[in-house]
C-alpha cells in the first residue's frame, strides 16, 4: 500500500466545500498529506498549481499579490503560512468574483489563527482540518464509531481479533503517511527528524522562539504526561521557564498541529468539577518516539503504555468528529474528589457517551466507576459508558455498560437510520 492508494475521508469534505464556497483551507500537520490531497482536487479541476515552499512564488506574490491571485480558474497555494499578507488580495479577488472554488489553500499552521495575519476572509473560506491518517484509513475500515455509538450504542457488540502487541504497534506507527509505510527503524528516524524540522523551522516561522532548546525540553516533557492534566504553571518550574514563556510555546505547539487541547466537561453549575484541559499529541506515533518508547518497552508496562493508548483513541475520535455525520466534540471529565472519565463525546443536543481507556487485555466492575458516576449526573441524557480494552470480546456490565475492543473505533459501520444531528 502507498500514500496515493489510501482514500482520505477529507478529500469528500473538500469537493463538497469547492461547490459552494470560494475559499477553502486545508490546515493541519506537516507531512500529513496536504500536499497530496490538493494536488489530486487540483488535477480535478484543471486548477493552477503555487507552492510558497518555492522562492520565487513567494517572491512573485510578494511583489504583485493582485495579479499573483488574478485567474479564470481555481487556484491553490501550498503552505500559506509563509506568505499571510497574500490573504488580502484574494479576499479583494473573491469579493470581485464570488466564484465557488475560487481558492483552495493549505497550511502547516492555524493561519486564521496568527497574529500577524491581517484579514481572515469572514464568510468566505471554509477551514477543514487534515490529520494524518487515521486507522481506517490505514486499513481500509468504515471509521464511524463516532456516528454509531452517538446513534444506538448498546446495539454494538463489535469483535476483534487483535492483540495487544497489536495495539501496540499501531500506537507507536501513528498515521503520518511517511511513518506508517517505513519499516520501524527508519519510521523512528523520520519521526526524530520531524521534532526537529518542526522547532527549527515550523515553530520560529509562527512565532519568534529565541529558546529552541528549552522548547524540544518542553516537548519532551510533554510526551512523558500525554493524557495528563495541562498546568502550564507545573511545566514551567519543570522546565525553568517563566509561566508566560510555557504558555506562548504551547500556544505555538498548537498552532503547529503538534499537541491538541482536550478541554474539561462540565453542564451546570458544580463546584467539583476540575476545569483544567488535558493534554494530547496529534499523532501516537510522535509522542511514543519523543517520550523514548518502542513497540518492546511499552508491552513490558501498561503503566507506560495506559496514556499512550488514550492519546491513541482520544485522537482517532477526535479525527472522526471532523468527518463524522453527527456534530460531536471531544471532552475529559475529572472532580476534585478524584473521579474522572478519560472521554466525554457529547453531541450537540447534550447527549453524552462516557470512554474509559484501558492497556488491560481484561476488565472488572471497577473499571466503569467514574462511568457509574457519570451517568448517575446526567440521567437520561447518558446514552452508555464504554470501557475500550485490548481483549477481543464486547461484554455487558449493566444496562448501559459496555467494555469493547480498541478496534471498535474503526471496525464499525453504522446502520443508516435516522437520527437527530
Amino acid at each position: 500500500m502507498t500514500e496515493n492508494l489510501v482514500v482520505r475521508r477529507a478529500e469528500g469534505l473538500v469537493e463538497q466545500a469547492v461547490a459552494d464556497t470560494r475559499v477553502i483551507l486545508l490546515n493541519g500537520a506537516r507531512q500529513a498529506g496536504k500536499s497530496t490531497l490538493a494536488r489530486q482536487v487540483a488535477r480535478r479541476h484543471d486548477a493552477s498549481w503555487r507552492s510558497f515552499d518555492n522562492p520565487q512564488t513567494r517572491s512573485a506574490a510578494t511583489f504583485d499579490p493582485i495579479d499573483f491571485v488574478r485567474a479564470d480558474q481555481m487556484i491553490v497555494i501550498d503552505e500559506v503560512q509563509r506568505v499571510p499578507d497574500i490573504l488580502l488580495p484574494i479576499k479583494l479577488q473573491v469579493d470581485e468574483n464570488p466564484r465557488p472554488g475560487s481558492f483552495l489553500l493549505t497550511g502547516s499552521a492555524r493561519v486564521m489563527g496568527l497574529k500577524h495575519v491581517t484579514d481572515t476572509l469572514p464568510g468566505r473560506v471554509e477551514t477543514i482540518e487534515l490529520w494524518p491518517f487515521s486507522q481506517g484509513e490505514i486499513d481500509g475500515a468504515p471509521d464511524d464509531f463516532v456516528d454509531s455509538v452517538l446513534t444506538d450504542p448498546l446495539a454494538l457488540r463489535p469483535t476483534s481479533e487483535l492483540t495487544k502487541h497489536d495495539y501496540v504497534e499501531r500506537v507507536c506507527r501513528g498515521g503520518f503517511p511517511d511513518a506508517v509505510f517505513r519499516p520501524e527503524g527508519r519510521r523512528s528516524v523520520f519521526l526524530r527528524n520531524y521534532v526537529a524540522d518542526l522547532v527549527n523551522r515550523e515553530a520560529t516561522q509562527v512565532a519568534e522562539i529565541q529558546r529552541t532548546p528549552q522548547m524540544r525540553t518542553l516537548i519532551q516533557l510533554l510526551a512523558a504526561q500525554v493524557g495528563g492534566l495541562l498546568v502550564p504553571a507545573n511545566l514551567a518550574q519543570t522546565t525553568g521557564l517563566s509561566k508566560t514563556t510555557v504558555s506562548k510555546y504551547l500556544a505555538v505547539l498548537h498552532e503547529v498541529f503538534l499537541i491538541k487541547i482536550i478541554p474539561a466537561w462540565s453542564r451546570g453549575a458544580t463546584a467539583r468539577a476540575v476545569k483544567t484541559p488535558k493534554l494530547a499529541f496529534v499523532d501516537s506515533g510522535l509522542a511514543a518516539q519523543v517520550a523514548g518508547h518502542d513497540s518492546r518497552s511499552l508491552l513490558r508496562a501498561d503503566a507506560l503504555l495506559g496514556g499512550l493508548l488514550e492519546n491513541f483513541v482520544a485522537m482517532e475520535l477526535a479525527r472522526q468528529t471532523s468527518w463524522s455525520t453527527t456534530d460531536a466534540e471531544v471532552f475529559h471529565y475529572r472532580t476534585k474528589d478524584g473521579v474522572e472519565v478519560d472521554i466525554v463525546l457529547q453531541d450537540r443536543r447534550g447527549a453524552v457517551v462516557g470512554i474509559e481507556v484501558k492497556a488491560s487485555s481484561t476488565v472488572v466492575s471497577a473499571d466503569f466507576s467514574g462511568l457509574r458516576h457519570l451517568a448517575t449526573r446526567l440521567g437520561s441524557d447518558f446514552l452508555a459508558g464504554i470501557v475500550l480494552y485490548t481483549g477481543p470480546e464486547t461484554l455487558s456490565f449493566g444496562p448501559n455498560l459496555r467494555a469493547m475492543p480498541v478496534s471498535a473505533l474503526w471496525q464499525t459501520q453504522t446502520a443508516r437510520r435516522e437520527h437527530s444531528p
